[in-house]
């Protein structure tokens, strides 16, 4: 019995050694209005709407993977919007500086006051990448602060890269 114990022990410390390390990360972004928006009124309340948009994002202080950092990337979104809060998802294709891209799938909830944000929270997941970040996973927690046309986002969370 000790003899299997000790072998599941070893198999366990042995996977582990040959597993990626996750690796920590954090950047902010801004993002302006949106540069292409369609809402439609659902009809069934007042205010419940759906709305499609697509915005574009630049990094303030840029999230670095594997030495390289990304310049900026567009967010497809889907929202919908009921009252003082809503709920979104979307797709963000990221822009390194050596031309890789890497891709994200996010999903935020954000509270308004007199139709303006007053708070986002939410978190993304790594569905891929080009070149070296081919395989890329993890994921990320963000929150947003409105400010002028748009917001800017804090981000912080942690990726691997396959071997």
């Amino acid at each position: 019995m000790l003899s299997k114990s000790l072998s599941f022990v070893f198999c366990v410390f042995a996977l582990a050694a040959f597993s990626p390390a996750q690796t920590k990360i954090s950047g902010t972004m801004r993002c302006g209005r949106a540069d292409t928006e369609q809402q439609l009124d659902v009809g069934d309340n007042p205010g419940h709407t759906i709305s499609i948009n697509q915005t574009t994002c630049t990094w303030t202080k840029p999230l670095v993977i594997e030495g390289t950092h990304d310049t900026e990337g567009v967010s497809s979104q889907i929202s919908e919007i009921q009252g003082s809060s809503f709920a979104s998802h979307g797709y963000f294709v990221d822009t390194m500086a050596n031309g890789d891209k890497v891709f994200l799938r996010y999903e935020a909830t954000v509270t308004l006051a007199a139709g303006e944000m007053q708070d986002v929270q939410g978190k993304w997941t790594y569905t891929g990448g080009t070149g070296k970040f081919k395989g890329i996973q993890g994921d990320d927690t963000f929150s947003g602060t409105p400010g002028g046309r748009g917001a800017t986002y804090d981000l912080e969370g942690e990726y691997t890269l396959p071997k």
